[in-house]
């Protein structure tokens, strides 16, 4: 950075003035700018104190980059100069100084994503502020707002009815899409927790909160951003604990108390509550064993006790924390009949937990109750037989008996505030923490039985495969966990690639030959995932044979008549393209939809959901209000993550805004109106969806079909090295056989895409589909009236908006390819003109006037880190016979350690 309008200052004002004026283009907000500014003077700090040869070239990279990013033209010779000047300066270092630099920048990109939840965080603070608290509704809480909707368009009666049925539920999951290692997440939330401080500081105190800022930003510059080894799928569980201790206890009682402070105003806290305990988490994490070896049966059962101890032990402290402030004497509030007689049968249960209460409180009733439940959960992590909780239901049953004798004796406030909340908790996280979800391939399945036949069940054991014994063994430990922890704890059971009635008919064969005697059977909801193109348009033929089944029908009475199924939008956007998938997707539900409704079927649709736009991406609110008539029905559910997780759930006020978002839409769902826009905007828009479908399926497959795609998709993109991160316990490959293209998951195949400044995987074909339906006008008319093409085409917006033509065009390059070179890049110019032409912008996320701005502030630091991945990837591509085996290795720790700083610049993996 030039510092020739800076003489005169002391250094530490040079350093400041330097810092602001790196930024002093980008258009954000002044307080977020200041933070940025605040951090890229801190980092630029570290670098110095490191090597004042390295903090000279990253503020070299950096101006260069800004003059790129920056200049209208992209041909002028200044841009042309700089993009050239940054080129030199990376080919001139030696790898281990371009290595230090580009861990510089990552460190800076991580700051950047802490001042940007810090802005949003205080955003929705200071809103919440300029409401009144008898404003009518709530324009913050989403939940409030669409239940008043409700009551305007269906009547208080039906609003309350739609309310008790409402359900969010994530399912957490392990797919590898997090490039940031847990020891960087510590760091993280430390300069998180110093930057909320720093307003409330002066003088002494805000030199101090520098200091240890500056201490956090070195050690996080320090540290390797490569995990030292991939975690083991009992260490991801770690991921939902870190997040259930961070938010989710805390934030569950929160977001329903909010709801009834707004609902029941003075009332609230002294009445029971309105609204339900709606969000139920789930987990695929040591469960989800589809293409991945490392989960086991041992492993199930290692993770579920794991979410077993910790939910029993964190309520544990939570029911005797409660139970020690319910001082109420008995004199003033008279414990009623009902309480005594579960104190009667505390005392028969065990006189030791029941004298060391009664010392404790003797006058104190419900004080000395609620510290026997308190012990016995303890004793039920223990699974002391006598005293321990059979089930979660049995224990809230006695939190309740507490409430309703508080309550009686006149002591509202306490039986519905503290104990309210207590209850809230209990009823959304059970004794299992998160609803445990198992899947496997449908192909394991069918070869599991065919080994049994040959074999025999039990005579023969020996000779089964590995394979089969495995599948057999995990409805063993499905049967173990629901012993221990609740049915609800591992009922479901999620069938891959779904092509029949009976690959479900399959899993309920298994089970039963699991087992010895029928009645050992655990209760299994056995879900279909419909997930390529075909098997999505065959879905309702398949369901109608599945309903057949005698276990189904079994179920369907159980339940009373609610059934899952599962729509993946990996497979199917890598199969046919983003916008062919998206139409097939909407398709689907719709006639899934209409065929619960003909079949008395409460459906709850799953989306397997990714954080990328090439897999479902986006935001969850806009896409569940997109979504077709009857297909939500005040239930939504969808996979969370990868950096997903640590996005939505990292931060308890930004945790609370996304689950009152998605709820409040999920609910809003069923309003009339709503369903009416859906349904005849659908119909409306009937021609563009056949011809965008048609046309843009075309030329997504002509693309893959080409001769050598796949190596050369392997080759310009950083595939292989992507596949060497330690970020998942999941292979990037499922096992089964396959060779080819077709066998590689979705998740590094948009990875990769979007490393190399492309995001293809968001956008290919649609150019071309928009193109040949040449109708401008109809398609902007799609745009402003049809909610699943408005989130459409935003999505593609803003997936265009990280690409970059200059950057993408060296990955290209890296394969000798400009036959598949040109298909790209023109499909790419082609999409974006059609994009900015619907949406009228000049420039993609133009009218996003907080998003747009961000991204464009990002892009410097983000393109001196693509093209340091993309110098070192020509270096292996094109030079690797001639490098040693240690230079190898130096560019590939190179590669990935930009990975990582691109997937935090981009906030995008898959």
């Amino acid at each position: 950075m030039k510092n020739d309008s800076t003489s005169g200052l002391s250094a530490e004002e040079m350093e400041r003035a330097l810092a602001q004026r790196a930024l002093q283009d980008v258009n954000v907000p002044d307080e977020l700018k200041d933070n940025l500014a605040l951090f890229l003077r801190l980092v630029r700090k570290v670098i110095k104190e490191h090597d004042p040869s390295i903090r000279d070239a990253f503020d070299r990279l950096l101006e260069d980059s800004i003059v790129v990013n920056n200049s209208e033209d992209a041909n002028a010779d200044s841009v042309n100069s700089a993009f050239k000047d940054a080129v030199d300066l990376l080919d001139g270092m030696g790898v281990e100084d371009v290595t230090v630099l580009m861990r510089a920048f990552t460190v800076y990109f991580h700051l950047a994503n802490i001042c940007e939840e810090n802005y949003r965080v205080e955003s929705l603070r200071k809103r919440e502020q300029e409401i009144p608290v008898d404003s009518p509704e709530d324009p913050i809480n989403d939940i409030t707002v669409a239940y008043h909707q409700l009551v305007d368009e269906c009547g208080r009666g039906k609003a309350i009815s739609l309310l008790n049925r409402l359900e969010f539920h994530p399912v957490f999951t392990a797919h590898p899409t997090e490039a940031r290692r847990k020891a960087v997440e510590g760091k993280i939330r430390r300069i998180s927790v110093l930057l909320e401080e720093r307003p409330r500081l002066g003088g002494v105190s805000l030199a101090e909160n520098e200091r240890r800022m500056t201490q956090e930003i070195d050690a996080l510059f320090r540290t390797s951003p490569i995990a030292i080894k991939k975690p083991t799928p009992v260490e991801e569980a770690d991921t939902v604990i870190n997040i259930f201790d961070s938010t989710l206890f805390e934030m569950v009682p929160e977001v329903y108390r909010r709801f009834d402070d707004w609902e029941l105003g003075d009332k609230a806290g002294t009445v029971p509550p309105m609204c339900p305990a709606f969000f139920h988490p789930g987990s695929w994490i040591g469960s989800d064993r589809d293409g991945n070896p490392n989960v086991t049966a041992k492993v199930s059962r290692l993770v579920s006790e794991k979410y077993r101890v910790h939910i029993l032990e964190t309520l544990a402290a939570r029911t005797n924390y409660v139970g020690r402030n319910l001082t109420m004497d008995t004199d003033i509030t008279r414990p009623s009949k009902e309480l005594m007689n579960l104190w009667s049968h505390q005392v028969e249960m065990s006189e030791v937990l029941t004298n060391r209460a009664q010392a404790i409180s003797a006058s104190e009733m419900h004080r000395a109750v609620t510290m026997v439940i308190a012990e016995r959960l303890k004793a039920t992590i223990a699974r002391t037989a006598d005293i321990m909780y059979n089930n979660a239901d049995d224990y809230i049953a006695d939190l309740k008996v507490v409430q309703r004798s508080l309550a009686a004796g006149g002591a509202v406030r306490e039986a519905y505030g503290p104990m309210q909340n207590l209850i809230w908790q209990a009823e959304t996280f059970g004794f299992h923490l998160v609803e445990m979800e198992f899947r496997q391939h449908s192909l394991v399945h069918s070869r599991a039985l065919e080994d049994i036949r040959e074999h025999g069940r039990w005579g023969e054991r020996g000779k089964l495969q590995p394979m089969t014994v495995e599948v057999l063994d995990t409805f063993r430990a499905i049967g173990t966990i629901q012993r221990r922890n609740g049915v609800k704890a591992a009922r479901r059971y999620i069938i891959s690639f779904t092509k029949s009635a009976q690959n479900v008919a399959d899993v309920y064969e298994l089970a039963r030959l699991a087992f010895a005697h029928e009645r050992d059977v655990p209760t299994l909801d056995v879900i279909p995932l419909f997930e390529q193109v075909e098997d999505l348009e065959n879905a309702v033929n398949t369901l109608n044979d599945i309903i057949k089944l005698p276990e189904v029908q079994k179920r369907l009475q159980e339940t009373d008549r609610k059934m899952e199924v599962m729509l993946g939008y990996s497979d199917s956007s890598k199969d046919a393209g983003p916008t062919s998938a998206t139409l097939v997707l909407h398709a689907a539900q719709a006639n899934i939809a209409k065929w619960a409704d003909e079949n008395n079927i409460d459906l709850v649709l799953m989306h397997g959901r990714g954080g990328a736009v090439g897999r479902g991406g986006g935001p969850a609110n806009r896409a569940v209000l997109s979504q077709p008539k009857g297909s939500v029905n005040c239930c939504f559910k969808l996979t969370e993550q990868g950096e997903i997780i640590f996005a939505r759930y990292g931060d308890p006020t930004l945790a609370r805004r996304h689950v009152e978002s998605v709820a409040g839409a999920t609910l809003l769902q069923s309003a009339p109106s709503i369903e009416v826009i859906n349904t005849e905007t659908t119909e409306k828009y009937a021609d563009v969806s056949e011809a965008l479908d048609l046309e843009s399926r075309k030329r997504f497959l002509d693309l893959l079909h080409t001769e050598g795609f796949a190596e050369w998709f392997s080759t310009v993109t950083p595939l292989t090295e992507i596949g060497l991160m330690p970020i998942g316990s999941r292979p990037a490959k499922r096992g089964l056989g396959a060779k080819s293209l077709d066998d590689l998951r979705t998740i590094p195949w948009i990875f990769s895409w979007s490393q190399a400044r492309t995001n293809l995987a968001a956008w290919y074909g649609l150019g071309t589909a928009c193109e040949k339906f040449g109708d401008l006008k109809r398609l902007q008319d799609a745009y402003a009236e049809w909610p699943l093409f408005t989130t459409f085409i935003d999505n593609i917006e803003m997936s265009l908006s990280k690409t970059d033509d200059r950057l993408a065009q060296m990955y290209l390059d890296l394969g000798d390819r400009p036959d598949l070179n040109k298909k790209v890049m023109d499909e790419m110019h082609l999409t974006r003109k059609w994009v900015l032409a619907i949406t009228g912008n000049e420039w993609p996320l133009q009218h996003r006037h907080v998003l747009g701005p961000l991204i464009r502030m990002r892009l410097p630091f983000v393109n001196v880190l693509s093209l340091a991945q993309v110098r070192a990837l020509d270096a292996l591509r094109n030079k690797g016979d001639k490098l040693t085996p240690e230079e190898r290795e130096r560019f590939i720790y190179l590669i990935l350690c930009t990975v990582s700083g691109v997937s935090a610049g981009l906030q995008n993996t898959g």
